[in-house]
């Protein structure tokens, strides 16, 4: 297993991209849009021209090389869209990775292909009422596509020593969650680049994504909750995987281990019997992993604003928005 990466998008991946090679000329905010597609879909084009409706900055599309599907005839037909094709097998993490890097905009939409088929809604006017929230991510209130509402609202805990997410299907405007519900959400693309996007060495999609939330609130940014932002399923809700495995560990080495001191975030030597203890691993796979965590940690030190601890105690005040 590689080494952490420090930065943003520092893995390359092998990809093709086809189209974008035409401007919106109709740009109507600040906003591009990012276009998760992970199903062979027969509505593709009506996907398409629903998003180029709404007077996005840019469109990109990333998908997986097995789900991809007239690719080529779209972008002929939709040639303002970039459509970015994976090559190799990586994680829903490593794609979004890789469609932020064609991003130019200041505010990215990201949203499931799946989402825009009916019901599909956002404009100018929404979109400056996100951006007033200022922050690293706001998420929408989610329906299936019988209408009914999903959980949206998720809190940190520790269970018996092992992390947890309680979940909640009450909504409250500007509410904090720990994290968006599959990944659909209204970011500031600055602050994605400087928390360092998706940790490539972290292979469940589940953890990876906690991974990059919960760094995102100990590095002293917020995800909060829009009443007024809405998106619909057209299909089935996909089933998160929380299995506790190897990816599990490289979160909570990262996250949960590193104690706030002073003015910065850190790994004492002395915690490593206590990752050790609970960690399944043989001693020298667990060094290996405490020490390659340890060394991020330190690199990452004064990005720390509190530790899991804190975060977890002050949940109420720490997400409020002032």
């Amino acid at each position: 297993m590689s080494t952490i990466p420090l930065t943003f998008n520092q893995r390359q991946i092998a990809h093709t991209a086809l189209g974008g090679r035409e401007k919106n000329t109709k740009v109507l905010m600040p906003v591009s849009c990012l276009v998760l597609n992970r199903t062979s879909n027969q509505y593709r084009s009506r996907v398409f021209k629903n998003l180029l409706a709404c007077g996005f900055e840019s469109i990109v599309s990333v998908e997986f090389r097995h789900t991809s599907r007239n690719t080529e005839q779209l972008a002929a037909q939709f040639p303002t869209v970039k459509f970015i094709c994976v090559q190799e097998s990586v994680t829903v993490g490593d794609l979004i990775n890789v469609g932020m890097a064609e991003i130019e905009s200041p505010y990215v939409l990201l949203v499931q292909e799946d989402m825009c088929i009916d019901n599909f809604k956002f404009n100018a006017t929404l979109a400056n009422k996100l951006m007033e929230f200022g922050q690293f991510c706001v998420c929408p209130r989610l329906m299936t596509d019988d209408m009914q509402g999903l959980p949206v609202r998720f809190m940190p805990s520790m269970k018996d020593f092992q992390f947890d997410v309680d979940s909640s299907l009450g909504l409250v405007d500007k509410a904090a969650t720990m994290y968006p519900v599959d990944l659909n959400g209204f970011y500031d693309y600055k602050k994605f680049v400087q928390l360092g996007g998706f940790d490539y060495t972290i292979t469940s999609p589940y953890w990876q994504k906690t991974d990059l939330f919960f760094r995102a609130w100990l590095w002293g940014e917020k995800v909060n909750l829009s009443a007024a932002f809405s998106l619909s399923y057209s299909g089935e809700v996909p089933i998160e995987n929380r299995t506790t495995d190897i990816s599990y560990l490289m979160f909570y080495l990262k996250n949960i281990l590193p104690a706030f001191k002073n003015d910065h975030g850190e790994i004492s030597l002395s915690s490593f019997w206590r990752f050790h203890s609970r960690s399944s691993c043989g001693i020298n796979e667990a060094a290996r992993l405490f020490f390659r965590a340890r060394k991020w940690v330190k690199v990452n030190r004064y990005r720390f604003k509190m530790d899991a601890v804190s975060l977890m105690e002050n949940w109420g005040t720490v997400g409020e928005i002032k």
